[in-house]
């Protein structure tokens, strides 16, 4: 478990201490016979600080679902939360800067979403012990958040085996898959590999192309539409993410699948996905934060996986890709769920 002998001892410490506070403060306050008690008990205040990895629709709708979901506990419980949600865009030292700042208002929880803020809000409580618990890390083994007595969080882990036999069942004659993610994602490590293993089981020709930026990723599209890809895998790739808008009509345009680890992917106009609903991981996020807060840490989960399931198909992108994207096949596998491409 999460607790050790010198963490037991401290907290026997501690509590002995708190008691004797406790005793001299009951002692101090308690109105005498002639002095009636006409104090009341002021709701407590909370504060916590959301940390995006950086600004897109995935990480949006997951901050969204948090501070919703805290507005909603603050009423239930007569309690305050205050929050403020900030963005790293993308960069580690103003995540670093974000999560320090965050520690130093001595806020009581931290909120980072995604995995490298995740890993870096971690750093930053390291002697505090603000609570940690994050939101949407794919892996939280491999990004070493797991074993760590002060953070926790939610996981959207992708079934990628499940979404590579989507790709096949809508269409049986794929011979060469696009695999396009960031090297620069500890969330695409796993999933790429997985991808790998499938398709080299299966016996088909499979191109990677990587990207860091923007114009790295409309250049890795550009690539594996050259190359003749049949369809396109990305897992919950950030990087990917931030950039689906500029990509996805041109693989559409060239009858080219893109198959996604989140329906945000989709909503911004990839063709399917089947994972997890970020409105509810938000959600879980948020009342797990709360009982870190309220509770302590020390009967919560390494991590809490979230339940997956819905398969998500962009209407628009199907209708634009033609005959390659009747996606019919998909009732039989699960619950399908119909979105058109934002447009904002």
């Amino acid at each position: 478990m999460k607790n050790n002998m010198m963490k037991k001892l401290l907290t026997l410490v501690l509590a002995g201490a708190m008691t004797l506070s406790l005793a001299a403060c009951g002692a101090k306050d308690t109105p005498s016979a002639d002095q009636p008690d006409n104090s009341t008990e002021e709701a407590k205040t909370y504060k916590v600080a959301v940390i995006k990895q950086l600004d897109h629709a995935s990480l949006d709708e997951i901050a969204n679902a948090v501070t919703a979901e805290l507005d909603k506990i603050a009423a239930d419980n007569g309690v305050t939360i205050e929050y403020e949600v900030t963005s790293g865009q993308g960069d580690q030292t103003i995540l670093k800067q974000l999560s320090d700042q965050a520690i130093a208002d001595g806020v009581n929880a931290i909120i980072p979403i995604a995995t490298t803020a995740a890993q870096i809000a971690a750093l930053s409580a390291e002697e505090t012990k603000t609570p940690v618990v994050y939101a949407a890390i794919s892996d939280p083994e491999t990004a070493k958040l797991t074993g760590i007595d002060y953070v926790t969080g939610t996981s959207d882990a992708l079934n990628t085996e499940f979404i590579m036999d989507m790709m096949f069942a809508q269409n049986p004659n794929v011979a060469k898959v696009g695999l396009l993610y960031s090297l620069n994602e500890p969330n695409s490590t796993k999933p790429i590999a997985d991808a790998k293993a499938y398709l080299d089981a299966k016996g088909i020709e499979y191109v990677e192309q990587t990207a860091n930026t923007n114009d790295e990723v409309v250049a890795a599209a550009s690539a594996l539409i050259a190359a003749g890809v049949d369809a396109v895998f990305t897992p919950t790739d950030n990087v990917i993410m931030a950039a689906e808008m500029a990509i996805a009509e041109d693989l559409a345009a060239n009858d080219i699948p893109h198959y996604t680890g989140a329906d945000s992917f989709v909503r911004n106009g990839a063709y399917a996905t089947c994972g997890v609903n970020y409105t509810d991981l938000g959600t879980k996020t948020a009342d797990l934060a709360y009982k870190a807060i309220t509770e302590g840490m020390d009967d919560m989960e390494d991590y809490y996986l979230m339940d997956g399931g819905i398969i998500t198909v962009n209407t628009d992108t199907a209708a634009m890709i033609g005959k390659q994207a009747e996606y019919s096949c998909f009732d039989s596998m699960g619950t399908v769920v119909e979105v058109t491409t934002t447009k904002d």
